[in-house]
């Protein structure tokens, strides 16, 4: 498994192209509340990759969409916590203050590029309509932006694309287009929602190639929403780990992928073809998430946890292992860590 060099370690996010501060959301349901997000925090750098990885029902795409404010307006309540894209304060912005941050200052790649796509429209049409609107540029001047994001994309011929519907195109051909919208208008922030699932592997890695080599040239801060930890390992200089809404461990992806601290973490590496002896079935996670309208008190990972103790009916706080590098896992396991950000997890336990 390839692991990436970080670029970035520094806990200091004054900088930060995304900050979120202990971000909590409920959506109300009939008889009940959804408890979305439970206490998230985590920011993005300048130039960084940063990947959020976690079960379906963690919370991961809810904070994407929340981000940019795309989640319906009255379907949530915000319950505590902030959210901010270059210093904006995106939570309390105005409709037309978020268009504007939208595609210019921020844009985002969603999983499927056929739904997110109009297929009643050709691609030509549809990338001169985003890059005229936030750059005000003549139609032959947008055209030709265009033309030249999709060769940037290694599309061999953009007229043609240009002028085809997305249904008369591949998966990855669609994606690739929906990157060189994203591009189009030079964000300093990207939001990747699971942007290669609906792809095989060999697409899939050529497609995050070509993402993390377009954002490095670009100086954009990446925010990669995925369920795949393999992917994390090889594209992502720093990793959130999510569980039931909140963030369970924290750090740069080598550290956390050579020694994870939180079960958690423990349990989505176990489930790595590479992570496993030849001839050794895979690991699960036993159990299932809790229902978000009923958790458990304490650790809510406890009911599936191996190590479970006592202590654990007590909710866990965020314990740092390594400031210098943003390292924390939320797990009591971590505490006798917490002034020994060098010792193992074996160590830990013992």
């Amino acid at each position: 498994m390839t692991m990436q060099t970080p670029l970035h370690t520094s806990s200091a996010s004054n900088a930060a192209v995304l900050t979120i501060d202990n971000l909590s959301i409920e959506f109300p349901a009939y008889k009940s509340t959804v408890k979305a997000l439970n206490g998230v925090s985590l920011h993005v750098n300048p130039g960084e990759i940063v990947g959020v990885i976690g079960e379906s029902g963690s919370g991961k795409s809810v904070t994407a969409m929340l981000s940019l404010r795309l989640l319906p307006e009255r379907a949530y309540q915000v319950k505590s916590g902030s959210l901010s894209i270059l210093g904006r304060d995106m939570l309390t912005a105005r409709e037309k203050d978020l268009l504007k941050v939208r595609g210019r200052d921020a844009a985002m790649i969603f999983q499927e590029p056929m739904t997110a796509l109009n297929p009643t429209r050709r691609i030509g049409r549809q990338m001169l309509d985003v890059i005229i609107h936030h750059q005000q540029l003549s139609k032959a001047d947008a055209r030709a932006k265009a033309v030249a994001l999709l060769r940037d994309m290694h599309i061999a011929d953009p007229e043609q694309v240009m002028n085809s519907y997305p249904f008369e195109l591949s998966g990855g051909m669609r994606q690739r287009v929906m990157i060189a919208l994203a591009f189009s208008c030079d964000p300093k922030l990207l939001i990747a929602d699971e942007p290669t699932t609906a792809l095989d592997v060999t697409v899939q890695r050529q497609v995050l190639l070509l993402l993390r080599e377009k954002a490095r040239q670009r100086g954009t801060a990446i925010l990669l929403i995925t369920h795949d930890m393999a992917l994390v390992s090889q594209f992502c200089d720093r990793v959130y780990v999510m569980y039931t809404g909140a963030v369970v461990e924290q750090g740069v992806t080598a550290q956390v992928m050579a020694d994870p601290r939180h079960p958690y973490t423990q349990g989505l590496l176990s489930g790595l073809p590479e992570q496993v002896e030849p001839g050794r079935n895979l690991m699960t996670i036993p159990g299932q998430v809790p229902n978000l309208s009923a958790l458990p008190e304490g650790c809510t990972f406890r009911e599936r946890c191996a190590f479970a103790m006592p202590k654990c009916l007590q909710r866990p706080p965020m314990f740092t292992l390594d400031a210098a590098a943003d390292r924390k896992s939320a797990c009591w396991l971590s505490e006798a860590a917490h002034s020994a950000p060098h010792s193992s997890v074996q160590e830990s336990r013992s």
